[in-house]
């Protein structure tokens, strides 16, 4: 492997490692002792992760515990943890078997004791209650149209709140008399608590925008059957303690120290990356090549508009491919896009690393004559740099917080 891609590569599962789930909690459970025995619940794509940290910050102290995980994102437990496997990102009929099961499991815990929930990117698609009048083929048509219309990630929080019985607070309620302790892993812009998971625990702050307007009618109209949602000052929310344990910043910081340490100058743009995913990966291309040579980091999350029929890849890999023909035939850089919890998209890869090389080789191996326009255009980044050979794959990384692109660009 060319040695600058990588070190952008182990850059970035360096960064991983510092926000990975396992590390997160089992460090704050140590310097936050809970007394006590404790009742587990972890739900999200980091949640097998989060779980580990607490078994063994609280090998003696867990009696029990609820894991609500991605399909192929569990980990085999000992009898105490029941773990189940549901959808991601478009719910389906395991997410409302979740939903159910975890109502069961909180109902059945005794009152006055401690309940510790872990909570990470995913969540609002793993899990859910729905009202009567609303069919899970109603619920997943939002979501699919939401997810393929540049919504951002708070926007489409935003209206599954609204087509539930248990988020933006309303699981609150049925932890009535049982004080929780709920750890957040966070995958939301500003990091507001709100947001993470569609906020299961924690009241809705947010006003509509005028981007409501964009809805079609279908989705509008589910909005109005929705039930009401809690007051802020609500009781239930009086014996709930929410913590934020790992973050987009917690991640770009590691990186950056890293980076450091090898000598590297290092830029740490303050920015959030959002907005569509190809405009932004051709201005941060062009960024690149204009700034001083050293290790330069962002994150964030951009959005991509699908077409009918998509093709291979997510966002990053849209992203990076927008770059890649910014950068082609230019010496000395490399840049990487990637999920950080190690999925891009419905596939399995995490992003991608292109560099100078990768509009050609990508080309020169398709040999179909298409432009890396037409790829953008359809939404099929992946079969690009599948031939290019600049795919990244890490598997599950047991974290989400959004996503990094890293640019590295060497002296002359």
């Amino acid at each position: 492997m060319n040695p600058a891609r990588q070190q952008i590569e182990q850059l970035f599962r360096h960064a991983i490692a510092a926000v990975q789930g396992e590390t997160c909690v089992a460090r704050w459970l140590k310097t936050h002792p809970i007394k006590g025995p404790v009742h587990l619940i972890a739900i999200g794509k980091a949640a097998a992760s989060m779980a580990q940290g607490a078994l063994s910050a609280l090998p003696q102290q867990i009696e029990e515990g609820l894991l609500i995980t991605k399909t192929g994102h569990g980990e085999r437990f000992d009898n105490r943890i029941q773990c189940l496997e549901a959808a991601h990102p478009v719910p389906d009929e395991s997410s409302l078997q979740a939903g159910n099961q975890l109502l069961h499991f909180i109902q059945a815990i005794p009152l006055h004791s401690q309940v510790l929930v872990l909570i990470s990117g995913g969540a609002s698609s793993l899990v859910e209650v729905l009202p009567q009048d609303i069919s899970l083929q109603d619920w997943r048509q939002a979501t699919q149209w939401l997810l393929g219309h540049r919504f951002s990630i708070d926007q489409v929080n935003y209206v599954r709140k609204r087509l539930s019985c248990i988020k933006a607070g309303r699981l609150a309620h049925y932890f009535a008399d049982r004080r929780v302790m709920c750890l957040m892993i966070s995958d939301v812009p500003n990091n507001d608590p709100s947001i993470i998971g569609s906020g299961l625990l924690v009241p809705e702050y947010h006003h509509s925008g005028d981007w409501l307007q964009e809805l079609p009618d279908s989705i509008a109209a589910l909005i109005r059957r929705a039930p009401p949602l809690p007051a802020s000052n609500d009781p239930c929310f009086k014996s709930i303690q929410i913590e934020l344990v790992a973050t987009l910043a917690h991640a770009k910081e590691a990186v950056a120290s890293a980076a450091q340490k090898l000598e590297l100058p290092t830029y740490k743009h303050e920015e959030f990356i959002d907005g569509d995913a190809g405009e932004m990966g051709q201005l941060l291309a062009q960024r690149l090549l204009q700034a001083p040579p050293g290790l330069h980091i962002w994150g964030g999350e951009t959005t991509v508009q699908l077409p009918d029929k998509p093709g291979r890849g997510g966002r990053n890999q849209h992203l990076a491919l927008a770059a890649a023909e910014v950068l082609s035939d230019q010496p000395g850089v490399v840049m990487l896009a990637a999920g950080t919890d190690g999925t891009d998209g419905p596939g399995e890869d995490a992003g991608a690393i292109v560099d100078g090389g990768t509009a050609s080789r990508g080309r020169q191996k398709l040999g179909d004559g298409h432009s890396i326009a037409w790829y953008l255009e359809h939404a099929d980044a992946g079969s690009f740099l599948d031939a290019s050979g600049d795919l990244l794959f890490t598997g599950p990384t047991g974290t989400n917080v959004m996503d990094l692109i890293l640019g590295l660009k060497l002296a002359h």
